[in-house]
């Protein structure tokens, strides 16, 4: 479970400076045991011309001072700016594309391709999915309530969702965060599904007017936790303008993750493809990152961690895969080791965010744990301890689990032994909004940040994103409330 190499890359700074003080510790016991072998006066005279040669060469003023100086530049000069979020929003559904379990189920029938027991097998999905009676759709999907006709599908279609979320919510990500479109040095963009040409990001630059010279990523086919991968491209890109001096340099990056669900609709009847058609919604969430010193005062959060992990295992790669049916017909197909292989992946993320976040004492626990659990196999017990699983409690105060859905919540609400305050925020994201892929840690953190009553967020308080997506990847974000 440990990744040892993490661990000493975690640890080595601070085993530096042990040793260091172990070795003047060691010097100053050589002196006291010296001074008793020696006379009194000898050492004494010693001592004094030891310190009249410091005096004229290492500590003169001007070395000194020279140290000192070249001390302080070098610590400034290693420093990152901190990666301040200083605003967030997500995207509100108009009416018109809220419809409740037995609409969508309409909508399904509409498109005269599904058998009935396809249509019984998603309606005992949304029965169970724990979404709510008002979670939206696009449009091409909706608009066969009124017609009974089936939707006709087209890129055009796709591009229209797509303008509809992205421009609402950048303009207002900007509006909150006092921010002109010609201020953004960076733009990511993360949809895994549509992947226009020209892109997303070409869309949006185009709309908002940014700059010529504003660079643009757009990361497609990354899943449900692209949004984590994003933030973690945002921060190494900001880095690149980040003088490493207070109150000098640092850029501005805008990430966008969203999901267009238009061109998203299976229309077989294999029941390995039909969970997307109940799953996903229409949802999205601009954030507004900044590097700068001076946006340090009106930040909402700053950036702590950001931690990927990808399995690499065949299973892992294909329980999320999107592929065409025996009739020819194009799905996401999801395997039935979904849950295994996403246990697997988030335990490996949490050995590498643990020594980042964890208290000491709970480390020490961990390592105990496998200390004790290797003594019994070496003695040859069948029966051993169970390996002890920290407590990320201690170290955070507010959880935003990916809403993929309830039994993903309920699954890391028992392992990780977390109340029920902690998953609020998921829950009610999934009951709201449905599964509105890698935009569904913005929804939980923004009901956390405006709407949490048991547990409220305050100053100093810090908040683990937990997203998962296909290839298969679990991905977190440690953020700290300012």
């Amino acid at each position: 479970m440990i990744n040892w190499s993490h661990v000493l890359g975690v640890y080595t700074p601070h085993l530096f400076y042990v040793g260091i003080l172990a070795l003047v510790v060691q010097v100053m016991f050589q002196m006291n045991t010296i001074s008793h072998m020696m006379s009194v006066e000898m050492f004494n005279n010693l001592v004094e011309e030891f310190h009249a040669l410091l005096r004229l060469s290492v500590f003169s003023p001007a070395i000194k001072s020279t140290v000192v100086c070249l001390l302080v530049v070098g610590w400034v000069a290693r420093m990152e700016n901190p990666v301040y979020l200083l605003a967030f929003d997500t995207f509100k559904a108009p009416e018109s594309w809220k419809v409740t379990h037995e609409e969508l189920v309409n909508c399904m029938r509409n498109q005269k391709c599904y058998t009935e027991e396809s249509l019984s097998f998603m309606k005992r999905l949304l029965a169970k999915s724990a979404t709510g009676q008002a979670t939206a759709w696009p449009p091409v999907i909706t608009e066969t309530l009124k017609t009974g006709v089936p939707s006709k599908f087209t890129f055009e279609r796709s591009r229209e969702e797509a303008q509809a979320v992205l421009f609402d919510i950048v303009a207002k990500a900007l509006e909150k965060a006092r921010m002109k479109p010609e201020e953004i040095d960076f733009l990511v963009i993360n949809c895994s599904l549509f992947s226009p040409t020209p892109s997303l990001c070409a869309m949006v630059t185009n709309h908002f007017g940014f700059r010529s010279d504003c660079e643009t990523y757009n990361l497609s086919g990354m899943g449900c936790s692209a949004s984590p991968i994003s933030i973690k491209l945002a921060k190494n890109l900001l880095k690149t303008r980040d003088s490493g001096f207070p109150l000098g340099g640092g850029a501005v990056a805008l990430v966008v993750s969203t999901e267009i669900i238009s061109n998203a609709l299976y229309l077989g009847n294999e029941r390995r493809f039909l969970l997307q058609n109940t799953l996903f919604r229409c949802g999205g969430a601009a954030i507004v990152l900044s590097n700068k010193w001076t946006d340090g005062r009106r930040a909402w959060y700053k950036l702590l961690h950001a931690v990927r992990v990808q399995g690499n295992s065949k299973e892992a790669y294909e329980c999320v895969y999107e592929t065409e049916d025996e009739s020819s017909r194009l799905g996401v197909a999801l395997s039935k080791d979904i849950v295994k292989v996403a246990g697997k992946t988030m335990e490996k993320n949490f050995v590498k965010l643990g020594p980042l976040v964890l208290p000491l004492l709970e480390q020490a626990k961990v390592v105990l744990s496998i200390i004790v659990r290797t003594l019994y196999k070496l003695a040859g017990a069948e029966v051993r301890p169970k390996m002890y699983v920290p407590d990320f409690k201690k170290a955070v105060e507010h959880f935003c689990i990916h809403a993929g859905g309830r039994a993903v919540i309920d699954g890391i609400e028992k392992n990780m032994d977390l109340r029920s305050y902690h998953t609020e925020a998921s829950r009610m994201t999934l009951l709201n909004y449905g599964n509105t892929s890698s935009s569904s840690i913005w929804y939980e953190l923004e009901y956390i940040h405006y709407h949490q009553k048991t547990n409220p967020i305050h100053k100093g308080d810090r908040v683990l994103q937990i997203a998962f997506g296909s290839g298969f990847k679990c991905n977190s974000c440690v953020w700290v409330k300012l």
